[in-house]
């Protein structure tokens, strides 16, 4: 039979509106003069501008992290987005169907694999690509498809996985309808083709490839695939026992199995392996600033001192390294992508274009967390729960009581002696000084310093190194008639460089999408070997005190020990199971994992989220908790995306999601 009678695979009953092969070789789509398949694969450009295609299925609604327009769901109880349109406002009232827009992951998804397997299926040799480049070529359309899968996976629960060699168009439509796999069986399909690709793919990309695969991406996504296996919300969830097949077979496994642990555990055990062998991965460090160039780059602050780590060099201690800078600049765009080596995976810039217009860039998502005073939008807010996660310089927790304890107390020239592991300049309320690193490359607290060094017009070259506050009647705060302020009263800093602005003749550097970087690698080996034992072991503590140190904080015994009221409480599998999910509250924060996390870990969404009080006319009145609103019911259904009405209507056997 025909080859090419078996590349439909599925499109039109999946919702995707493809009647056939011949769409996808349309002159106004892709190329100028239409092409057969065998032109298409013979030819370098072509074959490139085909993959191109697949790749820009990664946007839009299957960004992981962008601003409020894009990823309404991003929020969580780490970020929280001003509610100026009304899109951000339905998805946090759990309204997901077809009246919120921007749903589109599915058919762009399928569009992706589609469009991949099509290549996998013609693409064999090129006339202009060498055997290497056309493996490799190969090797990135495997993990796109594999890739869109797994987005598709988390999203919406088990999905179809489509034939890889392609479906027979000439079939009935109802034999082309096809039903959901299990949810075992889309993760074993998954992590096989992940496995294949990582053989496949190059094992590194310069600067102006970045947002392609390589052999570690490939490693590093099958682990976080098995992660979720083993995590509660798909492994022995009884809630979801009536969530099945047309044949009646139960999709979501119900019987719990702690080998998905052991497999999860092992996955990510084979990519520390293989970043350790080939020195391609590891968490960035930048070296210790004896002297301060320049405010916004001040002399690195000691972290307090301990016998061992502060005279030892990283990775055994801190002695050469700056824990702010290290975090900060993994963000910011301070060092290129491909000189990055923590991070694995990114879908680069998130776009194309270099202005400052609304076109999805990271450049844009900055943007939307830059107060008004530097041009920004002033409406990407943290949370009150997620600033106060972050521990003390010396590794104690944030203790709330300080609330009642440091009520009025602000910082002055007469007590700088008194906070000195920070930079906060003066009245800044005392909750916010002496923190970790992180908080400080994360946070931007009421006060808080923004340098907007690259303002190049003179009316604005005095804002350089201006502290910005965010109660009632300053520049960026609750400002009558504006739709742009900071919901919570805490802004975020995290992917803010220092030359950042959008006025005043300024510019905000490019910096890339961290999709997966390495320390969340060693958080999810910790966390899985950690579910596999009675009781943690040394490798479990060794790699969350890994990612702890970098932070400049003690491990994780040594600072329950220390500081804790509850001091037992990481020797036992309980209590460090909530210690890793806090490490990863405080290492991941608007990374867009959160909202992933808590949904594998069948944890609720906050129900009810605080901040300050932003009506404060006075820093005295700002400083108020205040809830600023009460999340509606949260339920199972919540826990797996609705298909889109016309979705279901058009494939019946795909059943729609739990509870919609």
């Amino acid at each position: 039979m025909n080859k090419n009678k078996y590349i439909l695979l599925g499109a039109v009953v999946l919702g995707l509106g493809l009647t056939s092969c011949s769409d996808f070789l349309n002159v106004d789509r892709y190329f100028r003069d239409q092409q057969s398949t065998e032109r298409i694969f013979s030819d370098k450009d072509y074959t490139l501008q085909w993959l191109s295609f697949c790749y820009s299925r990664l946007q839009g609604d299957n960004l992981e992290v962008g601003h409020s327009d894009v990823c309404p769901f991003n929020f969580s109880d780490d970020q929280v987005f001003n509610e100026r349109g009304d899109r951000f406002a339905k998805f946090k009232r759990g309204e997901y169907l077809n009246s919120t827009g921007g749903q589109n992951a599915w058919k762009w998804s399928y569009d992706g694999i589609y469009q991949a397997s099509i290549l996998l299926n013609e693409l064999y040799e090129n006339e202009d690509l060498t055997p290497e480049e056309v493996t490799d070529v190969r090797g990135q359309a495997r993990f796109l498809r594999a890739y869109f899968y797994w987005l598709l996976l988390r999203k919406f629960g088990p999905i179809p996985i489509l034939p890889p060699e392609g479906a027979d168009y000439t079939k009935s439509y109802d034999e082309l309808a096809y039903p959901r796999k299990t949810y075992d069986e889309c993760v074993s399909f998954i992590t096989s083709e992940l496995e294949i690709a990582a053989t496949e793919l190059f094992e590194k990309r310069d600067n102006l490839n970045i947002a392609r695969p390589t052999k570690g991406a490939a490693l590093a996504v099958r682990a976080k695939v098995f992660l979720y296996a083993a995590s509660p919300l798909v492994n022995g969830n009884t809630e979801m026992a009536d969530f099945t097949n047309k044949d009646g077979q139960q999709l979501i496994p119900q019987e719990y199995n702690e080998e998905k642990w052991a497999k999860a555990a092992a996955a990510a055990r084979d990519m520390i392996e293989y970043s350790e062998t080939s020195g391609l991965y590891k968490l960035y460090t930048f070296e210790r600033r004896p002297v301060s160039t320049d405010e916004a780059y001040p002399t690195t602050i000691e972290p307090p001192y301990h016998e061992e780590y502060s005279n030892k060099p990283f990775p055994e201690g801190w002695s050469n390294i700056d824990p702010f800078e290290s975090y900060r600049s993994l963000f910011n765009g301070d060092i290129y992508a491909a000189e990055n080596p923590e991070l694995i995976f990114t879908r680069g810039t998130n776009g194309d274009s270099n202005d400052l217009k609304t076109d999805n860039t990271m450049v844009d998502f900055v943007k939307h967390q830059l107060p008004g005073t530097f041009g920004g939008y002033n409406v990407h807010g943290m949370t009150l729960k997620q600033s106060e996660a972050y521990a003390m310089a010396d590794g104690t927790s944030f203790d709330k009581e300080c609330y009642t304890l440091w009520k009025g107390k602000f910082t002055n020239d007469e007590n700088k002696d008194e906070h000195k592991y920070d930079n906060v300049k003066n009245g800044v309320w005392w909750g916010y000084t002496n923190r970790e690193p992180r908080f400080y490359a994360s946070v931007a607290f009421n006060g808080a310093q923004w340098n907007a060094l690259s303002i190049k017009e003179e009316g604005g070259k005095d804002s350089r190194n201006k502290q910005i506050w965010y109660y009632r009647g300053a520049t960026d705060g609750r400002i009558n008639g504006s739709d742009n302020w900071c919901i919570t009263g805490i802004g975020i800093m995290k992917y803010v460089n220092p030359n950042d602005c959008a006025k005043w003749g300024g510019s905000i550097y490019q910096k890339v999408e961290p999709t997966l970087r390495y320390a969340d690698i060693l958080l999810m080996y910790a966390e899985a070997l950690n579910e596999t034992l009675s009781s943690p072991n040394s490798d479990v503590y060794t790699y969350i005190d890994l990612v702890r140190k970098r932070a400049g904080l003690d491990g994780v015994k040594e600072s329950w020990q220390k500081y804790s009221k509850y001091p037992e409480k990481p020797n036992t599998k309980t209590g460090m199971r909530e210690i890793i999910r806090m490490e990863r509250l405080n290492e991941l924060a608007c990374e867009g994992k959160r909202f992933w996390d808590l949904r594998r870990w069948k944890k609720e969404l906050p129900r009810e989220v605080k901040g300050w009080y932003v009506q404060g006319e006075t820093a005295q009145e700002f400083y108020r908790v205040t809830t600023l609103y009460l999340r509606s019911r949260y339920s199972f259904k919540d826990y797996l995306w609705p298909l889109k009405v016309e979705t279901v209507l058009k494939d019946p056997n795909l059943g729609q999601s739990p509870g919609w």
